[in-house]
């Protein structure tokens, strides 16, 4: 059931900011009218429908909303998405990328997959697939060139497989968002030490980095780095 709003702020290409009540709420345009993902809030804006993005549920959204200036991603870009885990993030980009864009979703949990699965039946731009990150030898013959990765990943060496998949699929120029999950990588270190680490290894893999935000509250001990690949 959805409810009624007012669009106040278009904050980047699809990505907007509404009134509801009297509560602010970030949104996308929704793909697919009437469905939602993960018990999001459908909201009606001027005859058209958006889904409250939850910044609780989504780092990406957690990011905007701490301050995100770097937001390159546009209607028909192709993107491979590394740690899709269910697709909550992932359909806020297929909302954004739309009907002309595409999202290879790599996931390597099966019970994860399955719930992808169904997201995807419904969201056409989505395509997931069963496969390691960490190889991307392994689904290069169905993933094409890409304007950019975002990665999600809860291995140790999060940054290398950043590299890895960027050497593979990236295109010059295109863009990355890293969202680094410290307590994955070494639960020892500080995470402010573990930050620069491995945005140290982007930028040996070719990576220049526009933006790093922390994204305390909506996830401790987690930042996101975004930049753009220089091959």
């Amino acid at each position: 059931m959805s409810v009624e709003g007012k669009i106040i702020d278009v904050i980047f290409n699809g990505v907007y900011l509404l009134k509801v009540g009297k509560r602010k709420v970030l949104a996308t345009k929704n793909l697919t009218p009437g469905i939602t993902i993960y018990n999001e809030k459908l909201i009606v804006c001027d005859g058209a429908e958006y889904r409250s993005w939850n910044p609780f549920r989504s780092k990406l959204a957690g990011a905007i909303l701490k301050g995100l200036k770097f937001f390159p991603v546009k209607e028909g870009d192709q993107i491979l998405y590394l740690g899709a885990a269910t697709g909550t993030t992932a359909s806020h980009i297929s909302d954004i990328v739309g009907k002309e864009g595409g999202i290879y979703c790599i996931e390597i949990s099966e019970r994860c997959i399955r719930e992808l699965v169904h997201v995807c039946v419904a969201r056409r731009n989505m395509y997931p697939i069963l496969a390691d990150a960490r190889r991307p030898e392994m689904y290069m013959h169905l993933v094409p060139e890409v304007d950019g990765i975002y990665c999600d990943v809860a291995q140790p060496e999060q940054a290398e497989i950043i590299v890895r998949n960027a050497q593979v699929f990236l295109k010059d120029g295109g863009y990355m968002f890293f969202a680094i999950k410290a307590r994955s990588i070494d639960v020892t270190a500080k995470p402010s030490k573990i930050f620069k680490r491995e945005m140290k290894i982007l930028e040996k893999g070719g990576f220049k980095i526009k933006q790093k935000i922390h994204l305390a509250p909506y996830d401790k001990d987690h930042a996101m780095v975004v930049g753009v690949y220089k091959g």
